[in-house]
């Protein structure tokens, strides 16, 4: 009797992504400390993008000021951003996955995607795309096996860099029980601290906790999931239909501060019309907005609210984002700005079972 087929989720991502696309358009810099941000310059105000292998083992980690990560890695080569050049590299491995026969691709961004297939031997395919990748773009990328996308994702880690690893209901408990919440996907620092009040610390005791206890913390729909989450469970299917973007943000970071009223009216109406240009793109009205404060030196506030009517009409969001700026603190000084504008989602949108870390 032969070896029966069955349907898996493989989590494809593409290891030190930017950086090793830099390196394939600068060989030179192959082994060398690399860091991406901003402009290149570690003068000015601007984070990491990404950083190398070789820059990683200095503590130079994505979302590091740049001056602090230039610090830390005084040799390392600094370079400016240049999303066309990554959204060109991230269009060719899509394809590239795309192209293997009978694959489903869900992509997650410009790094990472869940491809759906049917095999005996996942790994064996796992290893095939993992080739065809490198073919075709030059870039190495690791793939994690799982019975849910959930744990698809999560074996990814395990198999980095360049390796492959399959979790699933045989192994969840085994390899993720006694790590820590923080481990799961979607579960960030400040819900593995409210879980902690509960004495909840481990994928094993969110996998076993009270449900009646996560309600109460979480509510009635995110209680329920974050215990899916803790088992490794949830949905199988990787859905290609196209994503559809909920919302649109920009940012600023500001080489000088903001101090006065002016400055800070004239940033948010720059703002306003970055933000509105992507929303009108997509044909939707906006029917939500958070505006996003940095204080100098490292405060974070955001404001929210609904928009009603939902409207297009940029005089309209302009008058709601001033009113939101109304609550900052005044008497500080301002080095970030951001604004997102939610929109209303089509009905032939994508079902939103993928969790996410991060946002605001």
């Amino acid at each position: 009797m032969g070896v029966r087929e069955h349907s898996w989720v493989l989590h494809v991502d593409l290891d030190q992504f930017i950086a090793a696309v830099e390196v394939l358009r600068h060989p030179e810099l192959a082994g060398r400390p690399l860091i991406v941000g901003g402009r290149g310059d570690p003068a000015e105000r601007a984070v990491v993008s990404t950083a190398s292998y070789e820059a990683r083992e200095f503590g130079v980690g994505s979302g590091m000021p740049l001056r602090i990560a230039a610090r830390k890695a005084p040799d390392a080569v600094i370079l400016p951003v240049d999303a066309d050049a990554y959204t060109a590299a991230s269009a060719r491995v899509m394809e590239t996955l795309r192209a293997h026969p009978g694959a489903v691709v869900q992509v997650l961004g410009w790094d990472e995607a869940f491809v759906g297939v049917t095999a005996a031997f996942p790994e064996a395919t796992a290893r095939d795309l993992q080739r065809e990748v490198l073919e075709r773009t030059g870039l190495h990328c690791s793939v994690g096996i799982g019975d849910t996308l959930l744990r698809a994702k999560v074996a990814t880690g395990f198999g980095k860099p360049q390796g492959v690893f399959r979790l699933t209901a045989a192994n969840w408990t085994a390899v993720m029980g006694d790590r820590p919440v923080t481990a799961l996907w979607g579960v960030g620092s400040r819900v593995g601290r409210r879980l902690g009040t509960h004495g909840i610390a481990t994928v094993a005791q969110l996998a076993d906790a009270d449900p009646d206890v996560l309600v109460g913390e979480f509510g009635p729909r995110m209680g329920p999931w974050y215990r899916t989450v803790g088992r490794g469970e949830g949905t199988s299917v990787v859905d290609d239909t196209p994503w559809v973007a909920r919302g649109h943000s920009r940012e600023t970071t500001f080489q000088q501060d903001l101090t006065e009223p002016a400055e800070v009216d004239t940033a948010l109406r720059e703002l306003v019309a970055h933000v509105l240009a992507d929303v009108d793109a997509e044909g939707r009205p906006v029917i939500g907005l958070t505006l996003k404060v940095r204080y100098v030196p490292f405060t974070t506030k955001t404001f929210s609210r609904r928009v009603r009517p939902p409207t297009t009409d940029p005089d309209e969001v302009l008058a709601h984002v001033l009113d939101l700026a109304a609550k900052r603190d005044t008497g500080r000084a301002i080095r970030l700005l951001g604004l997102r504008a939610e929109m209303p989602m089509p009905g032939a949108a994508r079902e939103g079972h993928t969790p996410t870390r991060g946002g605001w």
